[in-house]
């Protein structure tokens, strides 16, 4: 059998520079002539050392050197809902666990009981322990928003050609697999993807079982351990085919550490620990959930990592050289809701007594940053020289006009008095408040807030730039806000705002 392995591997190199891999084709050309079937399984499992896809009509092809392409191109849609195989799957977990009326009667009381645990265990800053109920319980009120919220992070890189089709990917803290399943809807059927989920706990059985509602060309495996005791050197390495196999490139390509830091007992050794295992061109994506405790402490380690010499690929930006925040750093993306799953509904019409929608989450709301090993950022522009006014320097322009370049780090926040760091301002009859968001130019000591109280035809594209766009303010007037401690930049009918590219 080896020398028959052998023999369609070295088959295969020579056709995937011809044409199509046909199981059948070169079942003909090796001795025995296995069943195109034996074939076809073997190519299955060298695929990520020949690199070969595996195509609708059965045949395998190289996978392709062109990037993926950002979410944006193909569809200007948001992310809708969770797939209805990974719905149908989950629910498929339950009934085996808990029976077909999982939702109902004791097993229901369990599960609802357990999600109020777990969540009044997050807010209030307490570990949660994952055995099997509280893994169950996360996957049905986490794994949709996590699914999504993954998207919409990975569109920053496939924006700049940064995300290939060929991929190793380390999930560090995997859980229950909301981001995986993400990451493998984001990229395109014909990518070859070498997975590996690092999870110690119960939630690698959620895992395991969604992972075989992937595509064929996802190569997955669960490492059942701590990520502080996973050994990347353990692993085979990505291309037998290489010169000298033992030099060959065992590093990630991607790195994904999401919703997991504030759960790790050394956070920040875990985050270096990861950097280090990045290919040279490789990325790393955080992320946290939105609330204030999480979010800030997203940023503090970025920023701790940025002084080692890590690169802060996005979204917060650094546009004048040599400065870093110091701003307490809570900034958060927000996108549509998502379309309720029936797991979640089936849970929360079953709890009497409970408030409608408790156990229904479909928020998109999220932190994160991308970091990077080779000085790549998503925004490279440089301020130096400018005549710009620098948000380090906004104490001297205070009750002046200024032009200035900063990025939008915020929806809205004119609904949240301090907690989201804008302040809700009502005219005397009471209209909408103001539109408020948080700018930033990567200098600021002290939160800056862009407050529109007269929205025109010239400074519209504040309101319509994305989270993380970076924009060019003309005639900004500069006001201190003592209640919030802030900067407020009003944007008003002689200001002129741009989107810059």
């Amino acid at each position: 059998m080896t020398d028959q392995r052998e023999a369609i591997r070295s088959n295969a190199k020579y056709l995937r520079q011809v044409r199509p891999i046909d199981p059948e084709e070169i079942s003909s050309y090796v001795e025995g002539e296995p069943h195109p079937a034996v074939v076809a399984q073997i190519l299955r499992e060298e695929a990520l050392d020949l690199g070969l896809v595996e195509r609708e009509d059965g045949t395998f092809a190289p996978v392709s050197d062109e990037p993926v392409p950002p979410r944006s191109a193909a569809t200007t849609d948001p992310v809708h809902r969770l797939p209805e195989r990974y719905v149908t799957r989950l629910e498929e977990v339950l009934v085996d666990r808990y029976g077909v009326d999982w939702h109902e009667g004791p097993s229901g009381s369990l599960l609802r009981s357990t999600i109020r645990r777990m969540k009044s265990q997050y807010l209030e800053r307490r570990s949660v322990s994952y055995d099997e109920d509280v893994a169950a319980g996360y996957a049905i009120y986490h794994l949709p928003a996590y699914y999504a919220a993954i998207q919409y992070a990975l569109d920053d890189l496939a924006e700049r050609g940064l995300l290939e089709r060929r991929l190793r990917v380390l999930d560090v803290g995997a859980g229950v697999g909301g981001p995986a399943l993400g990451l493998f809807e984001f990229l395109p059927d014909d990518s070859l993807v070498d997975y590996h989920a690092v999870e110690p706990g119960e939630g690698a059985d959620v895992l395991e079982a969604l992972l075989e509602e992937t595509g064929q060309n996802v190569h997955a495996t669960i490492h059942r351990t701590t990520i502080e005791a996973f050994d990347p050197g353990s692993l085979d390495n990505r291309d037998s085919d290489a010169d000298d196999a033992d030099d060959a490139d065992p590093a990630f390509d991607l790195v994904l550490a999401c919703n997991v830091l504030s759960e790790l007992e050394d956070p920040e050794a875990v985050l270096r620990q990861a950097v280090e295992w990045l290919a040279p061109d490789g990325s790393l994506v955080a992320m946290a959930p939105a609330d204030k405790n999480a979010s800030i402490e997203l940023r503090e380690l970025e920023r701790t990592l940025e002084a080692d010499g890590v690169t802060v690929y996005g979204p917060t930006v650094r546009l004048w050289g040599g400065e870093t925040p110091e701003d307490r750093g809570w900034s958060f993306d927000v996108h549509p809701d998502l379309e309720v799953p029936s797991f979640q509904r089936k849970l929360d019409r079953a709890g009497e007594g409970a408030d409608p929608g408790e156990f229904v989450n479909v928020d998109v709301q999220f932190s994160y940053s991308i970091l990077r090993r080779d000085g790549t950022r998503r925004i490279a522009i440089g301020l130096e020289g400018s005549g710009q006014a620098k948000m380090a320097e906004m104490e001297r322009h205070v009750t002046n006009r200024i032009d200035l370049t900063a990025a939008k780090l915020s929806h809205s926040l004119s609904e949240t008095r301090g907690g989201g760091g804008g302040t809700r301002r009502r005219d005397a009859d009471d209209r909408e408040p103001n539109p408020i968001f948080k700018i930033s130019d990567g200098s600021e000591a002290i939160d800056h807030y862009a407050v529109v109280t007269n929205e025109t035809a010239l400074n519209r594209p504040l309101l319509e730039a994305e989270y993380g766009d970076v924009l060019a303010f003309e005639n900004v007037l500069v006001l201190w806000n003592d209640d919030e401690g802030a900067y407020n930049l009003v944007v008003d009918e002689e200001t002129i705002v741009d989107r810059i590219g």
